[in-house]
């Protein structure tokens, strides 16, 4: 995971991710109306330290070069305390905080962490060492869009994880 990139107006504010340039625009109008969105919950118990996501969107693309790309975003709540075991992402991930901390440190990166508002990168097939709320009294809520080439998982455990 790269620094975190604040987020202002739609708009990435302090760097540029050029890689996904042509769907900033579409990636920030959805976040803006994420709560309207309907959505299949992954059940938890209240009291478990697991993740809790919530698919916002799973929407095919139209062809771009040739390719048919993927783009699914997530809502994703870690209560206090809460956390991912390692794992990876096999496409990149464009993440955006939307209330709490969250906690990340991806390959040998140095762990950083993302507060609301702030938004982050993240290269595909990196190991996430660390995936976890910053607070042990508040949880962390955060929305992460996958663009993926084709359908398929969007976290592989750490010990399948080899790229």
């Amino acid at each position: 995971m790269t620094s975190p990139i604040t987020f202002a107006s739609g708009r990435f504010f302090r760097h540029t991710i050029t890689a996904f340039s042509r769907y900033i625009p579409l990636l920030a109008s959805i976040g803006a109306c994420h709560t309207a969105q309907p959505g299949n919950v992954v059940p938890s118990q209240s009291d478990s330290l697991e993740a809790r996501v919530r698919t916002i969107l799973s929407q095919a693309l139209p062809t771009l070069s040739g390719k048919r790309p993927v783009l699914t975003m997530l809502e994703v709540t870690y209560g206090p305390g809460g956390f991912s075991p390692p794992h990876r992402h096999p496409c990149p991930v464009i993440g955006y905080v939307l209330e709490g901390a969250l906690r990340s440190r991806v390959n040998q990166a140095e762990e950083t962490v993302v507060r609301a508002g702030e938004a982050f990168y993240e290269e595909p097939n990196g190991i996430h060492q660390v995936s976890a709320n910053a607070s042990d009294r508040l949880p962390v809520r955060f929305i992460a869009y996958f663009l993926c080439e084709r359908q398929g998982p969007l976290s592989i455990a750490a010990p399948e994880a080899s790229p």
